[in-house]
């Protein structure tokens, strides 16, 4: 998994509440079980009309934002099915960072375990970020998640608070496999242990 230590990115405004996973990759998309090639269907009912062709008016789809890394959004972000494709869908797309005042529990994990880092803020906070999304090409946040800051374009900061445990994961880019295999050591010690004492298991 990649680390995240800093970010610096044009960030995207979002502001719908209650975006489910089904709104972040439709269920047309989750018979792949590769988190590569998903950024294509992200929001796509919304990304696309009817015919296949780019709704003009969806925010990534506008010049300013189609290479946004961080998304802005509304209250209960992520809220549905429990679809590991949403985090896989945003991170294929390039979003790294999604700014919320709350999250769905499973949601808000998967990204943790997936390389994104979710961060909540109050609603005037968001509220302030969400205009500086608002900015288009000149709406570039720095998420600083050592100092557990985001830095807005015009000098202002936020401060946000996320588990220590979690942030160490991410700063070091640790997914469960990687937490396990540092435990790889102990791991063997044991096996060895293990078969030297029980020969016959």
């Amino acid at each position: 998994m990649e680390k995240f230590t800093t970010l610096t990115g044009v960030a995207a405004p979002l502001p719908i509440v209650n975006v489910d996973t089904d709104m972040i990759i439709p269920k047309d998309y989750l018979k792949t079980i590769r988190r590569t090639g998903l950024g294509k269907g992200l929001f796509a009912e919304m990304r696309y009309m009817e015919d296949g062709s780019e709704n003009p008016d969806f925010v990534l789809n506008k010049p300013a934002y189609r290479n946004a890394k961080i998304l802005v959004a509304g209250d209960n972000f992520g809220c549905g099915s429990s679809r590991e494709h949403a985090p896989w869908a945003l991170l294929d797309f390039g979003i790294r960072c999604v700014i919320s005042t709350s999250f769905a529990d499973i949601f808000y994990n998967n990204c943790f375990k997936n390389g994104i880092l979710p961060i909540t803020v109050s609603p005037q906070e968001l509220e302030k970020l969400m205009d500086d999304a608002e900015r288009g090409s000149n709406a570039t946040l720095t998420v600083d998640l050592e100092a557990q800051e985001i830095r807005g374009p015009d000098g202002g900061v936020i401060r946000f608070e996320i588990d220590a445990f979690k942030r160490h994961c991410l700063l070091n880019g640790l997914d469960d496999i990687a937490l396990t295999l540092e435990k790889a050591p102990a791991i063997d010690s044991f096996e060895r242990r293990y078969s030297e004492n029980r020969p016959w298991a």
